[in-house]
């Protein structure tokens, strides 16, 4: 498995809203909201349990992850 780049920047809140749509747009979430808060309320399936996420750092951490775990289970198309 190869290691994922640390992040050079802090995650802004645009870029988080930006990768929740996504991620809910392409069914890899069923839902993504932020709290006035600043926090953020994450579900993985409709029936699912939800998951809070304590700033826009970790949605960007998440989308990460999912999109790792996506390429790194695909077949190799070369």
């Amino acid at each position: 498995m190869i290691p994922r780049p640390t992040r050079s920047s802090e995650s802004t809140t645009a870029e988080a809203d930006a990768w929740a749509d996504v991620l809910v747009r392409r069914r890899l979430l069923n839902a993504a909201l932020r709290t006035p808060t600043g926090q953020w309320l994450v579900q993985h399936k409709p029936d699912g349990p939800v998951r809070v996420l304590t700033g826009s750092a970790d949605v960007v951490e998440l989308a990460a992850t999912i999109q790792h775990r996506i390429r790194s289970t695909r077949p190799d198309s070369r």
